[in-house]
């Protein structure tokens, strides 16, 4: 990143060069080898799923979440989106929605345990979770009881607001 003992400014502006380009030539090859090692696609997927059935379990659960697809055939097993159903939210303006979910989302952050979980900016109000195959399904399992923590901390909010 340096040339005759000062820092290449192009850099830093957008400048291509080759050394970076090698470094993520050597973490692709780090990554397949990962995934060879677990049993290569068909590994993959079955972790994808088995992450993605954690999220369905605790939706199918839950009373006042769900999946943004309706149909489960249009569902993601690596970008789970969620919508809040929740009678009270779901009565809400589109804004008030947004700032309940972004709300929540601000809540997990704060406690450290989901970071940019927010739905896509053009989406509904709600959650994405990334559940593909570098995720441990047991961290899956132990981030959804923070969703109810988040949902019961931000609803108990917005009726301390109300009243």
């Amino acid at each position: 990143m340096t040339k005759g003992g000062k820092i290449i400014e192009g850099i830093f502006q957008g400048e291509t060069i080759n050394t970076p380009s090698m470094l993520c030539v050597e973490d692709y090859i780090d990554a397949l080898n990962w995934a060879k090692s677990l049993g290569g696609l068909k590994a993959l997927i079955a972790r994808a799923n088995a992450n993605a059935q954690a999220i369905d379990d605790f939706v199918a659960k839950t009373d006042w979440i769900a999946n943004l697809a309706v149909d489960p055939a249009t569902q993601s097993n690596t970008s789970v989106c969620l919508k809040i159903v929740d009678k009270d939210i779901a009565a809400l303006d589109a804004a008030g929605q947004d700032a309940f979910a972004k709300g929540m989302v601000a809540l997990l952050e704060k406690q450290g345990v989901a970071h940019d979980i927010g739905a896509y900016h053009d989406a509904p109000s709600g959650f994405r979770i990334w559940a593909g195959a570098t995720i441990e399904t047991s961290d899956i399992k132990a981030l959804m009881p923070w969703f109810d923590w988040a949902f019961a901390t931000q609803k108990a909010t917005l009726s301390q607001a109300a009243a």
